[in-house]
């Protein structure tokens, strides 16, 4: 009989993005790095998508959510919000979108007490870094400029395993822990290549010959020049 394996968990990422490429991009970048992918263009179907009604926004009801088709008709989600909340582990979202912006949609997240948790993470096109702080101080984890690199996508799964286990999970610390030292060793080496190299100090020459012949036998010994012998 063989050895079962641990099989790893594929997380699920709600992307939103009102523009088509750069959902097709994100989704490509989740996707590579195994993660299940839910795609929308706006914050509003992003909500109901998660179960959340803005009529009733301090309960955040427990029934499903209705998203309207391509064809104007109600296609209800059969999924409800604390399930919902099990299985989306994170949002990644643009900035700027019409109606909602991206930190509309991360207030509303964190105004709710059943999807607060699941880490929100922000994209933009431009860098202004008002916008950035704004969003961090809201809860966001990371705010990334576009266009999203794989570089970025791969700092996603420490939040998630974070908001999933907390940080008494193997995996979760040592990811952060490598995260942690990794910053402290470019931080050195920045250091390093700041700070010029201090050469030992050498003796000088000149003034141990000065001292040598200051303490040299002749120059201990009496002088008389000026004596007349008689």
């Amino acid at each position: 009989m063989g050895m079962a394996t641990a099989v790893e968990p594929q997380f699920h990422v709600l992307a939103v993005d009102d523009s088509l490429i750069d959902r097709k991009l994100i989704e490509r970048l989740l996707k590579t790095s195994s993660y299940q992918v839910t795609t929308v263009d706006s914050g509003s179907k992003a909500l109901e998508f998660l179960g959340f009604q803005d009529e009733d926004e301090e309960s955040c009801p427990n029934h499903p959510s209705v998203s309207p088709t391509a064809q104007g008709e109600e296609e209800k989600v059969s999924i409800s919000p604390m399930k919902k909340e099990a299985e989306v582990n994170l949002i990644i979202t643009d900035y700027c979108m019409p109606k909602m912006t991206g930190y509309d949609l991360l207030k509303k997240i964190k105004e709710c007490s059943y999807l607060r948790n699941i880490p929100v993470v922000i994209m933009s096109s431009e860098y202004d870094k008002s916008r950035i702080n704004r969003c961090m101080e809201e809860g966001a984890k990371e705010f990334f400029l576009k266009p999203v690199k794989l570089s970025d996508v791969n700092k996603l799964k420490p939040h998630i395993m974070k908001a999933k286990y907390g940080n008494h999970h193997p995996e979760t610390l040592s990811e952060l822990t490598a995260e942690s030292r990794k910053e402290e060793k470019q931080k050195q080496e920045a250091e390093a290549h700041e700070m010029p190299e201090l050469k030992p100090l050498q003796p000088s020459n000149n003034k141990r010959k000065n001292i040598d012949d200051a303490i040299s036998p002749d120059s201990m010994r009496p002088r008389y020049n000026s004596l007349t012998v008689v």
